[in-house]
């Protein structure tokens, strides 16, 4: 049960890490050096579904996991309003949302599979 309780913790930790990477990226102003379209969207969805997953292993839940994670897209991409030459735009929400849904169920599915095991 410790064990199991110090693996969470460590996810939950590592989730807060990359939620500080993710703001130092997003408070960066725009330089026009980023991704072009449509390969910042999926930039996107796979950031948060790697936030998804590590909020999903250290929370134990799909929903929780997806709420967090969905909120702290639309907090980040609030953000980004009051960062020179970034705004927010709808269709990175959608894939930050896409992404956090994603990586939430996978860390469920993953859970499932380690409880399979003999």
């Amino acid at each position: 049960m410790g064990q199991r309780l110090a693996g969470k913790r460590l996810y939950l930790v590592l989730a807060l890490g990359w939620m500080g990477v993710l703001w130092y990226f997003s408070s960066l102003p725009a330089t026009g050096a980023g991704l072009p379209h449509p390969w910042d969207k999926g930039a996107h969805l796979l950031a948060y579904a790697l936030l998804g997953f590590l909020l999903g292993r250290g929370l134990g839940g799909l929903y929780p996991a997806f709420f967090l994670a969905a909120l702290y897209g639309l907090v980040d991409e609030w953000h980004q309003n009051f960062v020179p030459g970034r705004e927010a735009f709808g269709l990175d929400l959608m894939a930050d949302f896409l992404g956090a849904y994603l990586g939430a169920r996978g860390a469920g599915r993953w859970e499932a599979l380690r409880g399979a095991r003999p």
